[in-house]
């Protein structure tokens, strides 16, 4: 495996990060490995910055969202959230997702871009217990299953909101 986004950070291997922790150490990294530093150095100096600050980028992106954050704790674990054989959801939950689809897509086609921010801070509130409850799961009672759980609802919720922003985006535009 190659190197572990924490250790690259110098983080703890938890869920609850310090966000200005990751922040300065990325951009420290950034710095330390940026092109013009290395104009004089050779091939392969030039081409191990190159695959550092790739990798920084890489593991800054994971760590900073809290979905992809616990997807990848998981898979330090060698639990995968979410694979083809692997996408039972608890049946209240897929009511949910269905009902908030549903009022995605009435907004969408009223252009309805209030009723859209509503769902969006319904959703994020979600999201945000959801988070809390992988503070608790992966930090401290360690239960993967129920974290496997969670991390999947959180997947899904981000798909959501993403779609929301795009939706308000076409709508302004």
């Amino acid at each position: 495996m190659s190197l572990n986004y924490y250790v690259l950070f110098d983080l703890d291997p938890i869920f609850n990060i310090e966000l200005e922790t990751l922040e300065s150490n990325y951009r420290k990294i950034q710095s330390e490995s940026h092109p013009d530093r290395f104009v004089t150095a050779s091939a392969a100096e030039k081409l191990k910055s190159m695959q550092l600050a790739t990798l920084a980028n890489e593991a800054y992106l994971i760590l900073k969202n809290p979905a992809n954050r616990a997807k990848y704790l998981l898979e330090l674990q060698g639990i995968t959230a979410i694979s083809e054989t692997n996408t039972a959801m608890p049946t209240d939950f897929l009511m949910q997702q269905m009902e908030w689809r549903e009022m995605l897509e009435d907004a969408i086609t009223a252009k309805n871009i209030a009723a859209l921010e509503n769902l969006l801070s319904e959703i994020q509130i979600e999201a945000k217990s959801l988070q809390s409850s992988l503070v608790k799961l992966l930090d401290e009672e360690k239960d993967y299953v129920a974290a496997t759980a969670a991390t999947r609802k959180l997947i899904f919720i981000d798909k959501v909101c993403a779609d929301i922003h795009r939706a308000i985006e076409q709508i302004e535009n």
